[in-house]
């Protein structure tokens, strides 16, 4: 969450004034969690432009969009006289058909040409070539334009960009390789509707094993989706908003390739999951018909929306029952798969996807229809008086836990919860030891993963009050963010797989507001509660109230001011003490005059792993798909480019010290150092190296901050809310230098800790 936000200085004659590497310097934003609005993203080729005059022809400066017109002229006409081969990336594209094209009449055929222009359109803003031919415009005028000469035709634009190298960097970035143009390539039909894509992903032959068995589902497809009936199909190069499904069946993840929203949504892609059995000694024999019904798992399908902004939404979560294909003619089936909303919007429709089942290799031995149904049935029955049995039990235990003292009433004590689909779940079912493999190596390690995943309250309509919703695993993970109880759950169940007694507390903080947070318990009878939304840990000192009122008692540092009950996997405990002060509260568990337990046998016969059919199960973190380096560089330049810009406004010209820029990196990983590990380290270090760097009568400033997202321009606009960064950004004197460094630290699920710090050496004046 926020800290203090303080600059990093070093006076006059080299005195440091500061030291960077305090804790709690610096300061924090999260998503929606301290007002932190995202500034609307614009394409940096949006930028306003020189116009021409339309009385005056040329007597103006070309406009910049005359460069970028000039650009792409002379790109098409490298592609069409051969200088430059077929793009790797293209590879539908015939080289044969361009070349006759070019042959013909020096032109290229209008899906082709779309297609180039939406690729070399992309590269541009990548490049932001706008705003280096603003520059090349501006030095041109200056510099070759004589004191009477008002002209400057596009020729000796183009000719300014040529001797500058900008056409050269252009081809370089479009990664345009050497082939044979004479050999014949098949022509693939023509691609759908163009959009950006952020995290494309290619189709990928795989080779099936013939000793496993497959099932294959295909999504085919959508409709229906009536809240994006006015949509208007994208323009080839446009930026829209994204629909991509996830899925999960049996510890196997898949992800499609995101397609634009739309009434009906043209999703095309095939996933083949494993069903493997999991008794000892069998895992590799392929599974028959009888083994593949009794096994319950459904296959969890997760939908989310991807805005322009970047900002995902959760659209549906929906459990397919695979196991019709069992007893379908010839092993395979066509579903429609009704998606409904989520939360408030449970019960209405989204829309509609149609799924295809089929079974690899085909099965020998057929299931009649009214096998399957009946064994489904019979699962649905034996769930559902579980599940009966169980509100049974959690009613009479919720009698006697009022007996103890009428004023529980009042306490926080949730034994059940809905999750996104408006389901009543027992709590306990949202935790599970769960082993981050090597993604992740230690238990404060995996509280800062946790930490970097986005804080965002469930979403009411109208007022009145916080919206009830916990979310399944799968969901929180697709959406990289979520509420506290979110947070909490995903915690416990980490450090349950680190083997550390953990459980979910479930109280309230300052003000009386709901909260949720994990505690574990040292075998010593340490009490440390962690704090999953900013990664803080706390020791917990019982305060003794019958001690004299002069005594010294300890000051708690914690937050948290009641707690009504603490869960995991296996336990259930309310808190049945005098006062549910959390202060004064004495954490012996085991102790029932203090904690009173619900029966574990009654847990496990609903929470247990495959105890029922409605139990949702539980998917493996995936690896980070985010090139840290490359994302930095790209954060970094972007932010040179706003700094620079923002300082043209203001009639102030920048300078870049890249040897400083440098030499900020060692802070930046220290930050992130401290957050995981509560250790400082590197402080003296990072003060010599500044020190050397800033010379004797000159001043030295910094401003670190630390983000969870990574859009630059939202990032750049909360900086200057900060008087400290914008005193650097907008600094003014002597030899001014300034230096930004970017530091993308990567975790699984692709969340990210991004560390920026600005900073600035100048001449001290008096």
């Amino acid at each position: 969450m926020g800290v203090a936000q303080r600059p990093l200085g070093v006076g006059s004659s080299g005195a440091f004034q500061v030291h960077c590497l305090l804790r709690g310097r610096g300061h924090e934003s999260r998503p929606n969690s301290r007002g932190d609005q995202a500034t609307p993203w614009a394409p940096q080729g949006s930028l306003p432009a020189l116009r021409l005059h339309p009385a005056r022809r040329l007597v103006q400066p070309p406009s910049v969009s005359a460069g970028a017109r000039a650009v792409w002229t002379v790109l098409k006409l490298r592609l069409l006289s051969g200088t430059v081969r077929r793009p790797r990336r293209w590879d539908d594209v015939a080289a044969e058909g361009w070349r006759r094209g070019a042959a013909r009449d020096m032109s290229l055929p209008a899906d082709k040409a779309s297609e180039l222009k939406q690729l070399i359109h992309q590269q541009l803003n990548k490049m932001d070539v706008h705003g280096r031919i603003r520059e090349i415009l501006a030095e041109t005028i200056r510099e070759e334009l004589a004191p009477d000469q008002q002209q400057l035709s596009t020729e000796d634009l183009v000719k300014a960009l040529k001797r500058r190298g900008i056409i050269d960097d252009v081809m370089k970035e479009l990664n345009f390789v050497t082939d044979n143009v004479d050999q014949d390539l098949p022509i693939s039909p023509k691609q759908p509707a163009c959009f950006s894509d952020r995290q494309s992903t290619l189709l990928k032959k795989t080779n099936i094993d013939p000793t496993r068995r497959y099932l294959y589902l295909q999504v085919l497809g959508g409709k229906a989706f009536l809240e994006h009936l006015q949509e208007p199909e994208p323009l080839p190069g446009q930026v829209c908003s994204t629909f991509t499904l996830c899925l999960h069946f049996r510890n196997q993840r898949f992800r499609s390739k995101p397609v634009p929203c739309a009434c009906e949504p043209d999703f095309h892609d095939g996933f083949l999951l494993e069903v493997h059995r999991e008794s000892l000694g069998d895992g590799t024999r392929m599974a028959d018909s009888t083994t593949m019904l009794s096994i319950s798992d459904p296959v969890h399908m997760v939908l989310i929306k991807m805005d322009i902004f970047g900002e995902i939404t959760l659209v549906a979560s929906y459990f397919l029952e695979w196991r019709s294909v069992l007893g379908s003619e010839n092993g395979m089936t066509n579903l429609s798969v009704e998606l409904m909303g989520v939360g408030t919007e449970s019960k209405v429709s989204v829309g509609i996807l149609n799924v295809k089942l089929e079974m690899y290799p085909p099965l020998n031995q057929m299931l009649s229809q009214e096998v399957v149904n009946t064994q489904l049935a019979l699962e649905r029955q034996k769930t559902a008086e579980r599940e009966r049995l169980f509100l049974t039990y959690a009613k009479q235990w919720w009698r006697e836990y009022l007996q103890i003292r009428p004023s529980h009433n009042s306490r926080l004590v949730k034994i059940f919860a809905q999750d996104e689909n408006g389901i009543n779940r027992p709590v306990c079912s949202y935790v599970r030891p769960l082993r981050a493999g090597r993604l992740l190596d230690t238990p404060r390690q995996a509280a800062r993963f946790v930490n970097v995943l986005g804080y965002e309250r469930a979403p009411v309509i109208g007022g009145g009050g916080k919206q009830e919703q916990w979310c399944t695993l799968l969901a929180f993970l697709c959406r990289n963010k979520g509420d506290c109880e979110d947070h909490a759950n995903l915690l416990c169940s980490l450090l349950l797989g680190y083997g550390l007694e953990a459980f979910v507390c479930v109280g309230t903080k300052a003000k009386g507001v709901p909260h949720a947070w994990v505690m574990t318990s040292g075998t010593d009878g340490t009490i440390t509660f962690w704090e999953s939304l900013t990664g803080h840990r706390y020791i917990h000192k019982p305060v003794n109230p019958d001690e004299p009122a002069l005594a010294e008692q300890p000051k708690p540092l914690y937050p948290y001011r009641t707690i009504g009950c603490v869960f995991n996997h296996q336990m259930f405990l309310g808190n049945c003490q005098p006062s549910d002060s959390v202060e004064v509260c004495v954490f012996d568990l085991n102790d029932e005059s203090k904690w009173k337990p619900m029966s574990e046998e009654a847990i496990k016969s609903v929470c247990a792993p495959g105890a029922t059919t409605s139990l949702p199960p539980f998917p493996p973190l995936c690896a980070s798909m985010v090139d840290a380096s490359i994302t930095s560089n790209e954060m970094e330049m972007q932010l040179k480019l706003l700094v620079s810009e923002h300082r043209k406004d203001l009639g102030l010209t920048t300078v870049w010290e890249d040897q400083l820029s440098y030499l900020l990196s060692p802070a930046l990983a220290s930050y992130e150092f401290e957050r995981t590990t509560s250790i400082s380290a590197g402080n003296e270090e990072f003060q010599d190296a500044i020190r050397r760097a800033v010379p004797d009568g000159h001043t030295f400033k910094g401003f670190p901050i630390h983000f969870v997202y990574r859009n630059a321009r939202r990032a750049f606009a909360t900086c200057l809310r900060s008087p400290f960064c914008e005193e650097i950004i907008c600094c003014r004197g002597d030899q001014v230098r300034l230096a930004v460094r970017v530091r993308v630290f990567t975790y699984p699920e692709s969340a990210c800790a991004v560390w920026i710090m600005f900073a600035c050496k100048y001449r001290s004046v008096l």
